[in-house]
């Protein structure tokens, strides 16, 4: 069984005992999350939900919180000395995912 839901904007794919990355969430490491915005349950039977599955929810552990690899932004305007360098670390959560109800 899989489920699509969305968070941090994004819609994800998952299945059960699945690790996954996702944007930060205020949680607590070891803690459960809950995901009630269930786009799609699919299996033996597939649920497409107008927008959303109606009682559907996916359960998951927060395993640990951190930062991405670094980005770099740079700016440049030739002959015109102009250059700016900036670089960006993307805040993430890793939760492994419990379980998919409907």
């Amino acid at each position: 069984m899989y489920a699509i839901i969305e968070t941090g904007g994004k819609q994800v794919k998952v299945e059960e005992g699945q690790e996954i990355f996702i944007e930060k969430l205020d949680a607590v490491e070891g803690d459960t999350v809950t995901f009630d915005r269930v786009i799609l349950v699919g299996g033996d039977e597939t649920k497409v939900g107008s927008p959303l599955v109606d009682g559907a929810s996916v359960t998951a552990k927060v395993e640990k919180h951190g930062k991405g690899k670094k980005t770099i932004v740079y700016k440049m305007k030739k002959r015109k000395n102009y250059r700016r360098k900036q670089g960006h670390r993307q805040p993430y959560t890793k939760v492994t995912i419990n379980s998919i109800t409907v």
